[in-house]
C-alpha cells in the first residue's frame, strides 16, 4: 500500500524536469549556505572569546544578541517576502548574514568589543531567521511541484552546511586564521552564491504570491492576516510537534555529550563521539526521510518517529550499559529527525498563506531551541542531568499525540 505524492495542483506553471531539479537544487543550496554561516560561527567561539577577552558569562550575552536577532527576523519574514517576495528575501537575508559574520569578525580580531559583536550576532541571528522562513516556504512549493517529499532532504543539506562549516573553522583554527579572515571569506562565498542560486528560484504568482497581492492589502490588514495565524488550531497543533521534536533536537545538541559523561561516566572523548553519533543519525533520516513520507504518509511517520524517540530516550535515560545509550542515541535522533521539516511543510500547505504561517510554527520551533538549553541546565543543576531529559520525553509524547495535525491537505487518496 502507498501513499501519492503531494497534489501539485496548486501550481500553475507547468515546468520542465529540468526546471524543477534547479528550483529543487537552488533550495539545497540555500539550507546549505544557512547551515555553514551559522556553523562559521560555532566553531571559532573559543577564539571569538579569546580574542575579545570575554568572560563565559559575556559570551552568553552575545550569543542572546543573536537570539533576540533570530526572533525577530523570524517574525519580519513575512513582511519581507510580501515587500519582495521569496528570490529577494533570501538573496537580502543571506546579505545581512554575510555583513553579519564580517561585524562580528572585526567585534573579534579589530576591535575586541563586545558591542560590535553584539551588534554582528544580532544582524547573523536575523538574517538566518528570515532566511529560514522565506526558505522553507519556497521549499514547500518545491516539494509541492516536483510532486515528492523534500524537505527532510533540504534539511539534511542545512546539516551538510554545518559539516562544512565546523570543518572550515577547524581548518581555521588549526592554521591560525584570525577570526576576521575566516568570517570574510565565508561571507564572500555565501554573497556570491545566494546570487547564483536563487537565479534559478522561479518567479511566478505561486511563488511569490504575496507580492502581487501586496500593493492592494493595506498594512494593518495584511498584519492582522498574519496575526490570525496564531488563532488557528491545526497550526497550533502542528506547532505542538515541532516543540517536541525541537526540543528533542535541541536537547541532544547541547547535552547529549555532558550527559555521557556526568550522568553515565564517560570520558570528554567518549562523550563527543556519542554526540557524533547523534548528528550522523540525524543527518541519515533527513537523508532516507522522504521516500518514507511518501510512502506512508505524515501522520503514521510522525507516530512510529515518536515511538522511537521514546524508546531511544528511555534507553538513554535509564540505560546502564554503553550499548544500551549509545543505541538510545541512535534511536532518540531517528525519532526527532523528521518533526521540524515535516512541520515546515504541514504549516506551508496553503501557499496563499504559507508566509505567516510558517512563521508562526518556526517561532514555536526556535523557542524551543532557544529556551530548551538553559531550562535542561537549571533542571540538571537540581535534579541531574539525565533526569532533566525526562522533559524530552513528555514533549515527544506530546508530538506522537499531535501528530493527526500534518495530515496532507489536498491530496489524493491512498492506493491499495
Amino acid at each position: 500500500m502507498s501513499h501519492a505524492t503531494p497534489d501539485t495542483s496548486s501550481t500553475p506553471v507547468t515546468r520542465s524536469r529540468r526546471e524543477l531539479v534547479a528550483w529543487r537544487n537552488a533550495i539545497f543550496a540555500i539550507f546549505f549556505l544557512s547551515g555553514l554561516s551559522m556553523a562559521t560561527w560555532v566553531a571559532r567561539i573559543p577564539a571569538v572569546r579569546d580574542d575579545a577577552h570575554l568572560a563565559l558569562v559575556t559570551v552568553g550575552f552575545v550569543i542572546l544578541g543573536m537570539s533576540i536577532g533570530s526572533v525577530i527576523g523570524l517574525i519580519a519574514a513575512p513582511w519581507m517576502m510580501a515587500r519582495l517576495g521569496a528570490r529577494r528575501s533570501m538573496m537580502v537575508s543571506l546579505f545581512i548574514v554575510s555583513v553579519g559574520l564580517v561585524v562580528v569578525g572585526l567585534g573579534s580580531t579589530v576591535f575586541g568589543s563586545l558591542p560590535v559583536l553584539i551588534i554582528g550576532m544580532a544582524l547573523l541571528g536575523f538574517g538566518n531567521g528570515s532566511v529560514d522562513v522565506a526558505m522553507n516556504v519556497e521549499g514547500a512549493l518545491a516539494e509541492r511541484a516536483n510532486g515528492k517529499t523534500l524537505m527532510p532532504l533540504m534539511h539534511a543539506f542545512f546539516s551538510f552546511g554545518t559539516a562544512a562549516g565546523a570543518g572550515i573553522g577547524v581548518l581555521a583554527s588549526a592554521i591560525r586564521l584570525p577570526v576576521l579572515w575566516n568570517f570574510s571569506i565565508v561571507a564572500v562565498l555565501v554573497a556570491i552564491a545566494i546570487v547564483v542560486a536563487v537565479r534559478f528560484v522561479p518567479v511566478d504568482a505561486d511563488a511569490e504570491d504575496t507580492v502581487a497581492d501586496a500593493p492592494s492589502v493595506p498594512w494593518r490588514e495584511r498584519v492582522r492576516e498574519n496575526l490570525s495565524a496564531w488563532g488557528d488550531v491545526r497550526l497550533l497543533l502542528i506547532g505542538v510537534i515541532m516543540l517536541g521534536m525541537s526540543f528533542a533536537e535541541g536537547g541532544a545538541n547541547d547535552w547529549v555529550a555532558l550527559a555521557v559523561v556526568d550522568g553515565h561516566g564517560g570520558d570528554n572523548t567518549f562523550g563527543a563521539v556519542v554526540f557524533g553519533v547523534f548528528t550522523i543519525s540525524m543527518t541519515v533520516a533527513r537523508v532516507l526521510g522522504g521516500p518514507v513520507l511518501d510512502r506512508f504518509g505524515r501522520v503514521p511517520v510522525l507516530r512510529v518517529c515518536a515511538a522511537i524517540g521514546i524508546v531511544g530516550l528511555s534507553l538513554f535515560i535509564w540505560g546502564s550499559e554503553p550499548w544500551m545509550y549509545i543505541t538510545g542515541t541512535v534511536l532518540w535522533a531517528l525519532g526527532c529527525a523528521l518533526g521540524f521539516p515535516v512541520g515546515m511543510s504541514a504549516a506551508a500547505d496553503d501557499p496563499k498563506r504559507a508566509a505567516a504561517r510558517v512563521s508562526a510554527v518556526a517561532i514555536i520551533g526556535y523557542c524551543a531551541f532557544l529556551a530548551g538549553p538553559p531550562l535542561l541546565g537549571f533542571l540538571g543543576q537540581h535534579f541531574g542531568i539525565l533526569n532533566a531529559l525526562i522533559v524530552l520525553l513528555v514533549l515527544m509524547v506530546a508530538s506522537g499525540l499531535a501528530a493527526p495535525a500534518a495530515r496532507e491537505q489536498g491530496t489524493r487518496a491512498p492506493r491499495a
